[in-house]
């Protein structure tokens, strides 16, 4: 069960810090997609900042302090559900599935870091 923790939570924080990269990039994917969903190019900075400290938070879980890795997982899971509900409000669905896919990466790795710790 460890190794899958720390497999997901690595493969975790490398999507989270490119899509935060991404954020403060501002490629030009990111900015249609906040165009379609209604979120201000103002929140990209923010938005990415959020996910980086996720990214921190589960890197400090691994390296032993385990309450900042769960809550880190826990707030990645509230981001992305935020991401999946701006996307269903809006009706975009064409490329929900990279908040779905998201969602699902971070969900996977709250459970295992719960499983583990428990």
């Amino acid at each position: 069960m460890l190794t899958a923790y720390v497999v997901v939570a690595v493969l975790t924080m490398v999507a989270c810090a490119w899509s935060a990269a991404a954020d403060l990039a501002r490629v030009q994917f990111v900015l249609a997609n906040c165009a379609e969903v209604g979120v201000p190019q103002s929140w990209l900075p923010p938005l990415a900042a959020l996910k980086a400290a996720g990214v921190a938070g589960l890197l400090l879980g691994l390296l032993g302090v385990p309450v900042v890795g769960l809550a880190a997982a826990t707030g990645l899971v509230l981001f992305f559900v935020g991401a999946v509900t701006a996307h269903l409000r809006a009706r975009v669905f064409h490329n929900m599935g990279y908040a779905g896919g998201f969602l699902a990466l971070t969900i996977a790795c709250l459970v295992l870091d719960v499983a583990v710790e428990g």
